[in-house]
Protein backbone atom coordinates (compact mmCIF):
# COMPACT_ATOMS: atom_id res chain seq x y z
CA UNK A 1 0.00 0.00 0.00
CA UNK A 2 1.25 3.26 -1.06
CA UNK A 3 1.59 6.52 1.46
CA UNK A 4 -1.10 8.06 -0.08
CA UNK A 5 -3.37 5.58 0.21
CA UNK A 6 -2.07 4.93 3.97
CA UNK A 7 -2.50 8.50 4.22
CA UNK A 8 -6.24 8.23 3.08
CA UNK A 9 -7.31 5.56 5.62
CA UNK A 10 -5.68 7.72 8.20
CA UNK A 11 -7.97 10.31 7.59
CA UNK A 12 -10.63 8.47 7.26
CA UNK A 13 -9.89 6.62 10.63
CA UNK A 14 -9.77 10.47 12.26
CA UNK A 15 -12.78 11.28 11.02
CA UNK A 16 -15.25 8.07 11.92
CA UNK A 17 -13.88 8.98 15.69
CA UNK A 18 -14.89 12.57 14.99
CA UNK A 19 -18.19 12.38 13.11
CA UNK A 20 -19.13 9.61 16.66
CA UNK A 21 -18.43 12.69 18.95
CA UNK A 22 -21.30 14.69 17.49
CA UNK A 23 -25.12 14.79 18.20
CA UNK A 24 -27.05 14.66 14.89
CA UNK A 25 -29.25 18.27 15.49
CA UNK A 26 -25.43 19.34 15.52
CA UNK A 27 -24.67 18.29 12.40
CA UNK A 28 -24.03 20.62 9.67
CA UNK A 29 -27.24 21.43 6.77
CA UNK A 30 -26.22 19.33 4.29
CA UNK A 31 -28.52 21.31 1.68
CA UNK A 32 -26.59 23.99 1.98
CA UNK A 33 -23.24 23.63 -0.63
CA UNK A 34 -20.95 25.72 1.64
CA UNK A 35 -21.14 23.30 4.77
CA UNK A 36 -18.70 21.14 5.47
CA UNK A 37 -18.76 18.39 8.20
CA UNK A 38 -15.29 19.21 9.77
CA UNK A 39 -14.25 22.18 12.01
CA UNK A 40 -11.14 24.09 11.36
CA UNK A 41 -9.97 21.99 14.40
CA UNK A 42 -11.41 18.62 13.69
CA UNK A 43 -9.32 19.26 10.14
CA UNK A 44 -6.42 19.97 12.17
CA UNK A 45 -6.79 16.85 14.22
CA UNK A 46 -6.67 14.97 11.01
CA UNK A 47 -3.78 16.40 9.52
CA UNK A 48 -1.72 15.89 12.58
CA UNK A 49 -2.68 12.00 12.46
CA UNK A 50 -0.95 12.60 8.61
CA UNK A 51 1.76 13.89 9.89
CA UNK A 52 2.33 11.67 12.32
CA UNK A 53 2.51 8.86 9.08
CA UNK A 54 4.42 10.97 7.26
CA UNK A 55 7.17 10.95 9.69
CA UNK A 56 7.83 7.13 9.30
CA UNK A 57 7.38 6.79 5.60
CA UNK A 58 10.44 5.29 4.47
CA UNK A 59 8.29 7.17 1.11
CA UNK A 60 9.02 10.54 2.01
CA UNK A 61 12.01 12.23 1.27
CA UNK A 62 14.35 13.55 4.10
CA UNK A 63 16.97 15.44 1.91
CA UNK A 64 16.64 18.57 3.81
CA UNK A 65 18.12 20.47 0.52
CA UNK A 66 14.49 19.20 -1.50
CA UNK A 67 12.44 19.59 1.30
CA UNK A 68 13.28 22.79 2.10
CA UNK A 69 13.00 24.03 -1.42
CA UNK A 70 9.43 22.93 -1.84
CA UNK A 71 8.58 24.04 1.55
CA UNK A 72 9.78 27.18 0.70
CA UNK A 73 7.86 27.69 -2.66
CA UNK A 74 4.98 26.31 -1.29
CA UNK A 75 5.33 29.14 2.01
CA UNK A 76 5.77 31.76 -0.75
CA UNK A 77 2.61 30.81 -2.78
CA UNK A 78 0.26 30.27 0.83
CA UNK A 79 1.63 33.99 1.71
CA UNK A 80 -0.35 35.53 -1.49
CA UNK A 81 -2.68 33.12 -1.06
CA UNK A 82 -6.57 33.57 0.18
CA UNK A 83 -6.66 32.58 3.37
CA UNK A 84 -3.66 33.88 5.60
CA UNK A 85 -4.82 32.04 8.76
CA UNK A 86 -4.69 28.20 7.03
CA UNK A 87 -1.27 26.53 8.29
CA UNK A 88 0.07 24.40 5.75
CA UNK A 89 2.63 21.78 5.66
CA UNK A 90 4.46 20.53 2.80
CA UNK A 91 6.34 17.04 2.04
CA UNK A 92 7.76 15.48 -0.77
CA UNK A 93 7.34 11.23 -1.68
CA UNK A 94 9.93 9.63 -3.24
CA UNK A 95 7.17 8.44 -6.22
CA UNK A 96 8.47 8.70 -10.17
CA UNK A 97 5.00 9.75 -11.24
CA UNK A 98 3.43 12.96 -11.82
CA UNK A 99 1.26 13.93 -8.85
CA UNK A 100 0.39 15.80 -6.18
CA UNK A 101 -2.10 16.05 -3.49
CA UNK A 102 -3.77 17.91 -0.87
CA UNK A 103 -5.25 16.31 2.10
CA UNK A 104 -7.33 18.36 5.25
CA UNK A 105 -5.95 20.96 7.66
CA UNK A 106 -3.44 21.73 4.49
CA UNK A 107 -1.15 18.75 4.29
CA UNK A 108 0.24 18.78 0.79
CA UNK A 109 2.17 16.20 -0.87
CA UNK A 110 4.63 16.29 -3.94
CA UNK A 111 5.50 13.26 -5.56
CA UNK A 112 9.70 13.74 -7.12
CA UNK A 113 8.05 12.74 -10.00
CA UNK A 114 6.43 16.24 -10.56
CA UNK A 115 9.35 18.24 -9.79
CA UNK A 116 11.50 16.16 -12.69
CA UNK A 117 8.15 16.44 -15.06
CA UNK A 118 8.14 20.73 -14.63
CA UNK A 119 9.38 22.28 -16.96
CA UNK A 120 10.15 25.46 -15.51
CA UNK A 121 9.77 26.53 -11.83
CA UNK A 122 6.54 28.07 -13.01
CA UNK A 123 4.68 24.70 -13.68
CA UNK A 124 5.91 23.24 -10.22
CA UNK A 125 4.29 26.31 -8.87
CA UNK A 126 0.79 26.09 -10.87
CA UNK A 127 0.32 22.47 -9.02
CA UNK A 128 0.85 24.12 -5.38
CA UNK A 129 -1.42 26.97 -6.36
CA UNK A 130 -4.04 24.49 -7.67
CA UNK A 131 -3.44 22.53 -4.57
CA UNK A 132 -3.54 24.84 -2.41
CA UNK A 133 -6.71 26.55 -4.03
CA UNK A 134 -7.83 22.64 -2.83
CA UNK A 135 -7.68 23.04 0.56
CA UNK A 136 -8.12 26.82 0.91
CA UNK A 137 -12.15 25.99 -0.89
CA UNK A 138 -11.97 23.05 1.51
CA UNK A 139 -13.10 20.22 -1.08
CA UNK A 140 -12.55 17.36 0.49
CA UNK A 141 -14.74 18.28 3.35
CA UNK A 142 -17.08 20.00 0.50
CA UNK A 143 -17.55 16.35 -0.83
CA UNK A 144 -18.19 14.53 2.52
CA UNK A 145 -20.60 17.05 3.20
CA UNK A 146 -22.59 16.68 0.02
CA UNK A 147 -22.62 12.53 0.92
CA UNK A 148 -24.59 10.74 3.49
CA UNK A 149 -23.03 9.82 7.13
CA UNK A 150 -23.72 6.30 6.64
CA UNK A 151 -21.67 5.83 3.39
CA UNK A 152 -18.55 7.58 5.13
CA UNK A 153 -19.17 5.87 8.16
CA UNK A 154 -18.89 2.54 5.76
CA UNK A 155 -16.12 4.05 3.84
CA UNK A 156 -14.26 4.42 7.69
CA UNK A 157 -15.00 1.22 9.02
CA UNK A 158 -13.47 -0.10 5.36
CA UNK A 159 -10.51 2.18 5.97
CA UNK A 160 -10.04 0.32 9.23
CA UNK A 161 -10.34 -2.71 8.29
CA UNK A 162 -7.56 -2.24 5.58
CA UNK A 163 -5.53 -0.97 8.45
CA UNK A 164 -5.91 -4.30 10.26
CA UNK A 165 -4.93 -5.84 7.69
CA UNK A 166 -1.46 -3.91 6.29
CA UNK A 167 -0.61 -5.14 10.47
CA UNK A 168 -1.88 -8.77 9.91
CA UNK A 169 -2.32 -10.16 6.44
CA UNK A 170 -4.40 -12.92 7.45
CA UNK A 171 -7.11 -10.89 8.63
CA UNK A 172 -8.05 -10.11 4.91
CA UNK A 173 -7.02 -11.01 1.75
CA UNK A 174 -5.07 -8.88 -0.87
CA UNK A 175 -7.48 -8.86 -2.68
CA UNK A 176 -10.17 -7.27 -0.99
CA UNK A 177 -7.41 -4.84 0.28
CA UNK A 178 -6.85 -3.31 -2.93
CA UNK A 179 -10.69 -3.06 -4.12
CA UNK A 180 -11.21 -1.26 -1.16
CA UNK A 181 -8.44 0.73 -0.93
CA UNK A 182 -9.23 1.84 -4.79
CA UNK A 183 -13.04 2.78 -3.34
CA UNK A 184 -11.70 4.91 -1.21
CA UNK A 185 -9.46 6.91 -3.42
CA UNK A 186 -12.38 6.80 -5.67
CA UNK A 187 -14.40 8.66 -3.42
CA UNK A 188 -11.90 11.37 -3.12
CA UNK A 189 -11.40 11.94 -6.44
CA UNK A 190 -12.40 15.95 -7.36
CA UNK A 191 -15.22 16.96 -9.04
CA UNK A 192 -15.08 19.29 -12.50
CA UNK A 193 -16.50 21.77 -10.63
CA UNK A 194 -13.82 21.97 -7.48
CA UNK A 195 -11.15 21.50 -10.64
CA UNK A 196 -12.33 25.06 -12.05
CA UNK A 197 -12.58 26.54 -8.65
CA UNK A 198 -8.65 25.40 -7.83
CA UNK A 199 -7.62 26.19 -11.12
CA UNK A 200 -8.97 29.91 -10.48
CA UNK A 201 -8.11 30.34 -7.40
CA UNK A 202 -4.58 28.91 -8.11
CA UNK A 203 -3.94 31.40 -11.08
CA UNK A 204 -4.77 34.22 -8.80
CA UNK A 205 -1.84 33.21 -6.52
CA UNK A 206 0.37 31.94 -8.80
CA UNK A 207 -0.07 35.75 -10.21
CA UNK A 208 0.40 37.24 -6.79
CA UNK A 209 3.04 35.17 -5.91
CA UNK A 210 5.15 37.25 -8.83
CA UNK A 211 5.25 33.57 -11.22
CA UNK A 212 4.35 33.12 -14.82
CA UNK A 213 0.41 32.31 -15.27
CA UNK A 214 0.89 30.75 -18.57
CA UNK A 215 3.25 27.65 -16.17
CA UNK A 216 -0.75 26.31 -15.73
CA UNK A 217 -1.58 25.50 -19.24
CA UNK A 218 2.02 24.70 -20.05
CA UNK A 219 1.72 22.07 -17.37
CA UNK A 220 -1.51 20.97 -18.82
CA UNK A 221 0.39 20.50 -21.86
CA UNK A 222 3.20 18.49 -19.76
CA UNK A 223 0.52 15.98 -18.68
CA UNK A 224 -1.13 15.80 -22.20
CA UNK A 225 1.97 14.88 -23.28
CA UNK A 226 2.34 12.34 -20.64
CA UNK A 227 -1.00 10.46 -21.56
CA UNK A 228 -0.89 10.44 -25.69
CA UNK A 229 -0.39 6.86 -25.59
CA UNK A 230 -2.78 5.30 -23.92
CA UNK A 231 -5.28 6.11 -20.74
CA UNK A 232 -3.30 3.34 -18.99
CA UNK A 233 -0.19 5.35 -18.78
CA UNK A 234 -1.80 8.58 -17.86
CA UNK A 235 0.07 10.49 -15.09
CA UNK A 236 -1.40 9.65 -11.78
CA UNK A 237 -2.35 13.59 -11.81
CA UNK A 238 -5.19 13.46 -14.39
CA UNK A 239 -6.43 10.47 -12.62
CA UNK A 240 -7.90 12.15 -9.66
CA UNK A 241 -7.69 15.95 -11.51
CA UNK A 242 -9.89 15.14 -14.33
CA UNK A 243 -8.37 17.33 -17.23
CA UNK A 244 -10.78 18.22 -20.03
CA UNK A 245 -10.84 20.03 -22.59
CA UNK A 246 -13.84 22.83 -21.07
CA UNK A 247 -10.96 23.19 -18.39
CA UNK A 248 -8.17 23.50 -20.52
CA UNK A 249 -10.04 26.33 -22.69
CA UNK A 250 -11.11 27.88 -19.31
CA UNK A 251 -7.52 28.28 -17.84
CA UNK A 252 -6.26 29.22 -21.43
CA UNK A 253 -8.82 31.96 -21.79
CA UNK A 254 -8.56 33.50 -18.09
CA UNK A 255 -4.65 33.83 -18.79
CA UNK A 256 -4.85 35.55 -21.85
CA UNK A 257 -6.66 38.30 -20.63
CA UNK A 258 -3.68 38.48 -17.35
CA UNK A 259 -0.69 40.26 -17.94
CA UNK A 260 2.44 38.80 -19.77
CA UNK A 261 5.15 37.81 -17.22
CA UNK A 262 8.80 36.66 -17.80
CA UNK A 263 9.79 34.75 -15.18
CA UNK A 264 13.26 33.29 -14.84
CA UNK A 265 13.69 30.03 -13.03
CA UNK A 266 15.70 30.03 -9.52
CA UNK A 267 18.52 28.16 -9.22
CA UNK A 268 17.01 26.25 -6.72
CA UNK A 269 14.48 24.43 -8.59
CA UNK A 270 16.90 23.86 -11.34
CA UNK A 271 19.79 22.52 -8.49
CA UNK A 272 17.36 20.88 -6.81
CA UNK A 273 15.96 18.91 -10.13
CA UNK A 274 19.49 18.17 -11.13
CA UNK A 275 20.09 16.35 -7.33
CA UNK A 276 16.73 14.32 -8.44
CA UNK A 277 18.53 13.19 -11.73
CA UNK A 278 21.60 12.23 -9.90
CA UNK A 279 19.51 10.47 -7.41
CA UNK A 280 16.43 8.72 -9.02
CA UNK A 281 17.24 5.57 -10.98
CA UNK A 282 20.85 3.71 -12.14
CA UNK A 283 23.72 5.36 -11.16
CA UNK A 284 26.33 4.47 -13.80
CA UNK A 285 23.69 6.01 -16.28
CA UNK A 286 22.98 8.60 -15.06
CA UNK A 287 26.59 10.11 -14.58
CA UNK A 288 27.15 9.16 -18.40
CA UNK A 289 23.94 11.18 -19.42
CA UNK A 290 25.44 14.21 -17.39
CA UNK A 291 28.66 13.64 -18.62
CA UNK A 292 27.27 13.32 -22.62
CA UNK A 293 25.15 16.83 -21.62
CA UNK A 294 28.37 18.46 -20.72
CA UNK A 295 30.53 17.22 -23.67
CA UNK A 296 28.01 17.73 -26.00
CA UNK A 297 26.88 21.14 -24.22
CA UNK A 298 23.17 20.14 -24.14
CA UNK A 299 22.39 22.52 -20.79
CA UNK A 300 20.66 25.39 -20.10
CA UNK A 301 23.02 26.26 -17.52
CA UNK A 302 26.61 23.84 -17.76
CA UNK A 303 26.96 24.52 -13.80
CA UNK A 304 23.88 22.82 -12.86
CA UNK A 305 25.21 19.54 -15.15
CA UNK A 306 28.44 19.87 -13.36
CA UNK A 307 26.53 19.80 -9.74
CA UNK A 308 24.23 16.96 -10.99
CA UNK A 309 27.11 14.96 -11.99
CA UNK A 310 29.42 16.08 -8.80
CA UNK A 311 25.95 14.77 -6.56
CA UNK A 312 26.10 11.23 -8.93
CA UNK A 313 29.99 10.78 -8.46
CA UNK A 314 29.61 11.21 -4.55
CA UNK A 315 26.89 8.62 -4.79
CA UNK A 316 28.93 6.54 -6.28
CA UNK A 317 32.05 7.24 -3.92
CA UNK A 318 34.57 8.70 -6.91
CA UNK A 319 35.59 11.18 -4.84
CA UNK A 320 38.74 12.21 -7.19
CA UNK A 321 36.20 13.04 -9.85
CA UNK A 322 34.16 14.39 -7.14
CA UNK A 323 36.18 16.95 -6.51
CA UNK A 324 37.33 18.13 -10.06
CA UNK A 325 33.27 19.46 -10.43
CA UNK A 326 33.75 20.73 -7.18
CA UNK A 327 36.47 22.94 -8.27
CA UNK A 328 35.22 23.73 -11.48
CA UNK A 329 31.85 24.93 -9.78
CA UNK A 330 33.71 27.15 -6.89
CA UNK A 331 35.51 28.65 -9.75
CA UNK A 332 32.63 29.22 -12.35
CA UNK A 333 29.38 28.73 -10.63
CA UNK A 334 27.70 31.55 -8.67
CA UNK A 335 27.40 30.88 -4.77
CA UNK A 336 25.11 28.80 -3.25
CA UNK A 337 24.64 26.77 -0.13
CA UNK A 338 24.08 23.55 -1.83
CA UNK A 339 27.50 23.49 -3.53
CA UNK A 340 29.07 24.84 0.09
CA UNK A 341 27.25 21.49 1.51
CA UNK A 342 28.26 19.12 -1.66
CA UNK A 343 31.85 20.29 -1.27
CA UNK A 344 31.53 19.47 2.97
CA UNK A 345 30.17 15.96 2.13
CA UNK A 346 32.72 15.47 -0.58
CA UNK A 347 35.51 15.89 2.31
CA UNK A 348 33.31 13.97 4.77
CA UNK A 349 33.43 10.95 2.63
CA UNK A 350 37.46 11.14 2.18
CA UNK A 351 37.72 10.97 5.66
CA UNK A 352 38.95 14.73 6.04
CA UNK A 353 37.09 15.63 9.14
CA UNK A 354 39.53 18.55 9.49
CA UNK A 355 38.18 19.79 5.88
CA UNK A 356 34.90 19.19 6.46
CA UNK A 357 34.34 21.32 9.63
CA UNK A 358 36.46 23.94 7.90
CA UNK A 359 33.75 24.00 5.22
CA UNK A 360 30.88 23.50 7.41
CA UNK A 361 31.56 26.31 9.42
CA UNK A 362 32.63 28.80 6.47
CA UNK A 363 29.54 28.07 4.55
CA UNK A 364 27.52 28.71 8.15
CA UNK A 365 28.93 32.06 8.06
CA UNK A 366 27.60 33.04 4.65
CA UNK A 367 24.24 31.04 4.88
CA UNK A 368 23.58 30.99 9.05
CA UNK A 369 20.27 29.82 8.75
CA UNK A 370 20.34 26.60 6.23
CA UNK A 371 18.92 24.13 7.51
CA UNK A 372 20.88 21.67 5.25
CA UNK A 373 24.08 22.99 6.77
CA UNK A 374 23.29 22.57 9.94
CA UNK A 375 22.00 19.07 9.97
CA UNK A 376 24.48 17.80 8.09
CA UNK A 377 27.45 19.73 10.02
CA UNK A 378 25.74 18.23 12.94
CA UNK A 379 25.84 14.93 11.77
CA UNK A 380 29.39 14.99 11.16
CA UNK A 381 30.25 16.72 14.90
CA UNK A 382 28.05 13.86 15.58
CA UNK A 383 30.53 11.58 13.88
CA UNK A 384 33.82 12.46 15.17
CA UNK A 385 32.15 12.43 18.63
CA UNK A 386 32.16 16.10 19.24
CA UNK A 387 28.97 15.90 21.22
CA UNK A 388 29.79 19.40 23.06
CA UNK A 389 30.31 21.06 20.08
CA UNK A 390 27.31 19.65 17.93
CA UNK A 391 24.51 20.78 21.10
CA UNK A 392 26.15 24.36 20.61
CA UNK A 393 25.42 24.63 17.48
CA UNK A 394 21.78 22.88 17.76
CA UNK A 395 21.11 25.20 20.90
CA UNK A 396 22.11 28.05 18.42
CA UNK A 397 20.18 26.66 15.55
CA UNK A 398 16.96 26.65 18.09
CA UNK A 399 16.80 30.36 18.42
CA UNK A 400 15.98 30.44 14.30
CA UNK A 401 13.85 27.02 14.68
CA UNK A 402 12.81 26.39 17.92
CA UNK A 403 9.92 23.85 16.58
CA UNK A 404 12.35 21.63 14.66
CA UNK A 405 11.93 17.86 15.70
CA UNK A 406 15.63 17.23 13.40
CA UNK A 407 17.45 19.08 15.85
CA UNK A 408 15.77 18.02 18.71
CA UNK A 409 16.77 14.54 17.67
CA UNK A 410 20.57 15.27 16.98
CA UNK A 411 20.40 16.81 20.45
CA UNK A 412 19.25 13.61 21.72
CA UNK A 413 22.19 11.84 20.03
CA UNK A 414 24.69 14.46 21.20
CA UNK A 415 23.31 13.66 25.32
CA UNK A 416 23.39 9.86 25.17
CA UNK A 417 27.39 10.07 23.71
CA UNK A 418 27.19 12.38 27.42
CA UNK A 419 25.45 9.40 29.02
CA UNK A 420 22.87 12.23 29.97
CA UNK A 421 19.83 9.91 30.17
CA UNK A 422 17.28 12.54 31.53
CA UNK A 423 18.67 15.11 28.72
CA UNK A 424 18.38 12.40 26.19
CA UNK A 425 14.77 10.85 26.91
CA UNK A 426 13.90 15.34 27.26
CA UNK A 427 15.39 15.96 23.76
CA UNK A 428 13.56 13.35 22.14
CA UNK A 429 10.18 13.60 24.05
CA UNK A 430 10.16 17.31 22.43
CA UNK A 431 11.33 15.62 19.13
CA UNK A 432 8.31 13.07 19.21
CA UNK A 433 5.79 15.96 20.42
CA UNK A 434 6.99 18.19 17.33
CA UNK A 435 6.41 14.94 14.61
CA UNK A 436 2.58 15.06 16.52
CA UNK A 437 3.37 11.64 18.54
CA UNK A 438 1.97 12.62 21.82
CA UNK A 439 1.77 9.61 23.02
CA UNK A 440 5.18 8.67 22.32
CA UNK A 441 6.42 12.27 23.80
CA UNK A 442 4.66 11.47 27.15
CA UNK A 443 6.84 8.24 27.23
CA UNK A 444 9.98 9.84 27.07
CA UNK A 445 9.23 12.33 29.09
CA UNK A 446 8.08 9.53 31.30
CA UNK A 447 11.25 8.17 31.39
CA UNK A 448 13.68 11.42 31.77
CA UNK A 449 11.60 11.68 35.43
CA UNK A 450 12.70 8.25 36.19
CA UNK A 451 16.20 8.24 35.31
CA UNK A 452 16.96 10.20 38.34
CA UNK A 453 20.13 11.64 36.86
CA UNK A 454 19.22 15.70 36.27
CA UNK A 455 19.63 17.79 38.37
CA UNK A 456 16.83 19.63 40.58
CA UNK A 457 16.04 22.38 38.11
CA UNK A 458 16.20 19.84 35.33
CA UNK A 459 13.79 17.21 36.83
CA UNK A 460 11.22 20.13 37.70
CA UNK A 461 11.16 21.25 34.02
CA UNK A 462 10.65 17.68 32.78
CA UNK A 463 7.97 17.26 35.42
CA UNK A 464 6.20 20.38 34.61
CA UNK A 465 6.86 19.42 30.41
CA UNK A 466 5.26 15.87 31.10
CA UNK A 467 1.98 17.53 33.52
CA UNK A 468 1.32 19.74 30.24
CA UNK A 469 1.30 16.55 27.68
CA UNK A 470 -0.78 14.74 29.72
CA UNK A 471 -2.94 17.64 29.91
CA UNK A 472 -3.19 17.80 26.03
CA UNK A 473 -3.64 13.88 26.11
CA UNK A 474 -6.87 14.61 27.91
CA UNK A 475 -7.58 17.38 25.88
CA UNK A 476 -7.39 15.24 22.63
CA UNK A 477 -9.67 12.43 24.27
Amino acid sequence: MNLKTTLILSFFIVYISLINTVNADELPDLGDNSATVLTPLQERAIAEQILREVAVSDEVVRDPEISSYIDAIGSKLVANGPDKQQKFTFFVVQDNTINAFAMPGGVIGVHTGLILAANTESELASVLGHEIGHVTQHHLARMLASQKYDTFKSLATTALALLLARANPQLASGALTTASAVGVQNQLDYTREHEREADRIGLQILDSGGFDVRGMPAFFTTLQRGSRFSEGNAPSFLRTHPLTGERISDVSNRVENMPYRQVTDSIEFQLVRAKLRALTGALENNIALFQQNIKEQRFVNEYVERYGLAVALLQKSALTQANAEITWLKEHAPKHPMIENLSARIAVAENNPQLAGKRYEAALKMYPGNRALIYDYLEHLLAIRQAESALAVVKESQRIYPDDAMLYDLMAKAYTMQNKNLLMHQALGEAYFRKYDLLRAIEQMDLAVKSQDGDFYQTSIVEARLKAMRNMQGDVK
